[in-house]
């Protein structure tokens, strides 16, 4: 079982190679199937209110955590394809966005307040 990005992008590209998949799996086509996915782990939020979207059944909460696994795979899959490393550009984006909501401005508010000049 893999247990870092590294081993789970070895694992996706074993069974893509497996398969044959290599030829359909363009960034283009990755970045399609990833929104895809994420359609259909919305899909089982729609017409919850917050709290029933905190609280899933045990059978929905397996259906929601392999639609977020779906979603995982193509993410990897497409970072791989396109030389991204997913640690580096996830630090980087909390970074620019801990400068972009800064603590004192930004705590406890929902509305897109950023502080001017800002947006990476």
């Amino acid at each position: 079982m893999p247990d870092s990005i590294q081993n789970l992008m070895k694992s996706i590209d074993r069974f893509a190679d497996e398969r044959n998949w290599e030829q359909f799996h363009s960034p283009k086509n990755l970045a399609m199937a990833l929104i895809v996915e994420a359609g259909e782990l919305v899909e089982h939020f729609q017409w919850l209110d917050q709290n029933q979207s905190r609280k899933l059944d045990p059978k929905k909460h397996h259906d929601v955590s392999l639609e977020m696994a779906d979603v995982l795979i193509y993410l990897v899959r497409m970072a791989n394809r396109l030389d991204i490393d997913l640690l580096a550009a996830a630090n980087e984006k909390i970074m620019l966005n801990g400068k972009k909501y800064p603590v004192q401005t930004a705590a406890g508010r929902a509305d897109k307040h950023t502080i001017c000049g800002t947006d990476p």
